[in-house]
């Protein structure tokens, strides 16, 4: 088992928590000050043994992006695990622009399974290292915002950013 670190830094946002591997890969992420929940959105497959305090290299990039460079998250490496299907939406959903959002029936059919609406829905609800892994670029059918695991008023203060 690996040791991961834990920082947690301060975004207009809120409290913004990263779960990182020994490798540097993002595990899990969100906008809460309390470890446990971001620990919790970890795959028990990828959960650590050892969690210990430090500075993670992801930071930087979430800084970054908050300073403006919508692209900085882009190359922060993340660790997940599932099934197929959800390896290939998590994958979809970094190459979706900041500013221009998908709604979940164009992600399904970004997927090749233009059926599939709610397990759209379901991979983006799954996703533990939010930011890094943009879910919250995905919108209801109708252009609403729909879900977010860390609120529905961090999710509209991260697309008003990305539209600006």
């Amino acid at each position: 088992m690996t040791t991961a670190t834990i920082q947690t830094i301060d975004t207009p946002d809120g409290a913004f928590t990263i779960v990182a591997d020994d490798r540097g890969r993002v595990l899990a992420s969100g906008w809460t000050a309390d470890p446990d929940s971001a620990l919790a959105r970890i795959s028990p497959r990828l959960r650590p043994a050892d969690v210990v305090e430090g500075e993670t290299d992801a930071a930087a990039a979430a800084r970054a992006y908050y300073e403006g460079d919508l692209e900085a998250i882009d190359s922060v490496e993340v660790a997940q695990t599932g099934t197929g299907l959800q390896l290939a939406g998590w994958s979809a959903l970094r190459s979706i622009t900041p500013g221009a959002p998908l709604t979940y029936t164009e992600f399904a059919a970004a997927l090749g399974q233009p059926s599939a609406v709610r397990a759209a829905a379901s991979i983006c609800a799954r996703n533990a290292p939010a930011l890094f892994v943009p879910c919250h670029r995905v919108l209801r059918s109708d252009g609403t915002l729909g879900g977010f695991a860390w609120g529905l008023d961090v999710k509209r203060s991260l697309l008003s950013r990305e539209a600006a």
